[in-house]
């Protein structure tokens, strides 16, 4: 190799080097003018102490608070009375979360990373991390179990939107009481239409679970169309039940599911309307949102569902009954990935 030849590629590489770093400094300095610009308008976000004790006083709302100032993205809390009040933030930072029994799931991105990488985090009542686990993809939906026991997450491997056709999704799920690791649902037996079903196209994605810590409920995506599944996990096997199925979130009571279902006729790119199917008679009924939610509803009991939409600082979260009848209102602003607590 000629010596002109060598330092080309010597200077090439250093040019390379230079726009890997700038462009780590630049999103770095964005994030943390971000994280330092107060929101004039927004709730009061202080530091203190934040539990998923179930147990811990009186019920309260845990939740990723998107407010700006120093404490956007981090878990933050309220009492259920007051959603609107002053919050109490955790130092904890999460993309998506969710806790039930003294257990949280939290998907983070892991700093100073280029290009992204993300991980999910088991944290304990006191937000201490037990384990962690590498992610494949973006960060996307998470659950965990009544019981505290599993804790499951989806993640975008390809493409970022369930709106169109072109993405693809990872959804694992954990045994926390055992360590056991199911990298990817797509690896179970799959039973469609009472026969059993083979594709290389299938995804899966918006785990719920039963209060059992064996059973769930998933969405699974093949040949264009969406489906409800139910799975085993020990019997690593999943039947579908009820077609036009996304994001699905079972009712405290185990009988029912909310979730998203596509509506001809609506926008390409927002195609969704909220709705609650009887597991049992199979009734669906259409909720009073009217705007399309691109979430995974969270039940605040049998009687309620609260969900995201886009607001001013990233999102809010809204409710609605979860029997048809009211209207939607807003419950809090600038929050996300909401815990029903206590």
């Amino acid at each position: 190799m000629s010596l002109q030849r060598r330092i080309l590629i010597l200077a090439t590489a250093v040019v390379l080097l230079a726009a890997v770093a700038v462009t780590a400094l630049v999103r770095a300095s964005a994030t943390e003018d971000r994280k330092n610009r107060t929101q004039a308008d927004g709730p009061q976000v202080t530091r203190g102490p934040v539990s998923l004790d179930p147990a811990g006083g009186d019920p309260r709302i845990v939740f990723r608070n998107m407010a700006w100032g120093p404490h956007r993205d981090e878990l933050a809390t309220v009492p259920a009375a007051a959603p609107e009040g002053d919050r109490t933030a955790s130092g904890v930072a999460c993309l998506r979360f969710h806790a039930a029994a003294g257990t949280g799931i939290c998907l983070r991105a892991e700093q100073g990373g280029v290009p992204d990488r993300y991980r999910a985090v088991v944290l304990d009542a006191r937000l201490k991390e037990v384990s962690a686990h590498a992610l494949a993809g973006i960060p996307t939906r998470a659950r965990v179990s009544p019981g505290g026991r599993l804790a499951a997450w989806t993640v975008f491997v390809g493409g970022d939107s369930y709106a169109g056709t072109d993405f693809s999704t990872r959804t694992s799920v954990l045994d926390l009481s055992t360590g056991r690791l199911e990298a990817s649902l797509e690896d179970y037996a799959i039973l469609k239409d009472g026969k059993p079903y083979r594709s290389a196209d299938v995804n899966f994605w918006g785990v719920t679970f039963t209060a059992d810590e064996r059973t769930f409920y998933a969405t699974l995506r093949t040949a264009g169309r969406t489906h409800l599944v139910r799975g085993d996990l020990a019997a690593r096997t999943v039947t579908t039940l009820h077609e036009n199925v996304e994001c699905p979130s079972l009712s405290p009571d185990g009988t029912r599911v909310a979730y998203k279902k596509r509506v001809p006729g609506l926008p390409a790119e927002a195609p969704w309307r909220l709705h609650v199917l009887d597991v049992a008679s199979g009734t669906q009924t259409p909720l009073a949102e009217e705007r399309s939610v691109d979430d995974q509803v969270v039940w605040t009991d049998d009687r309620t569902v609260v969900y995201s939409l886009p607001g001013d600082f990233g999102a809010d979260l809204h409710s609605v009954p979860a029997d048809g009848s009211g209207a939607p209102a807003r419950l809090m602003a600038s929050a996300l990935a909401p815990a029903f607590l206590g």
